[in-house]
């Protein structure tokens, strides 16, 4: 889980990244902060620029810095966008959901 506050916004931002079938998470055998598709695009989140470009996705999609409330998205769909605006591999683009609490 990746909780990026910009300065000056409302409310918490928070996206998650789970494993399960043809992802993963950090931790061994991979490195700290990377998140990824076994086939496909992956970011090492401690990377200078990873974290801005998953910001930059997450506000393409409709999330907006201002909101006072909690946000919750899952980071799997910003993750081909992301990982493309960093000169990663490119896949066909997936919908996301924002979770507001």
């Amino acid at each position: 889980m990746l909780y990026p506050q910009p300065a000056g916004t409302g409310g918490p931002l928070r996206i998650v990244f789970t494993e399960g079938p043809g992802r993963y998470v950090s931790g061994f055998p991979m490195g700290s902060g990377d998140v990824g598709y076994v086939q496909g695009s992956s970011l090492n989140l401690h990377q200078p620029g990873a974290v801005r470009a998953l910001l930059d996705a997450t506000s393409a999609r409709g999330w907006e810095p201002g909101e006072r409330q909690a946000v919750q998205i899952d980071g799997r769909p910003l993750l081909e966008t992301a990982a493309a605006a960093r000169g990663g591999e490119t896949s066909p683009s997936h919908c996301v959901t924002i979770k507001r609490r």
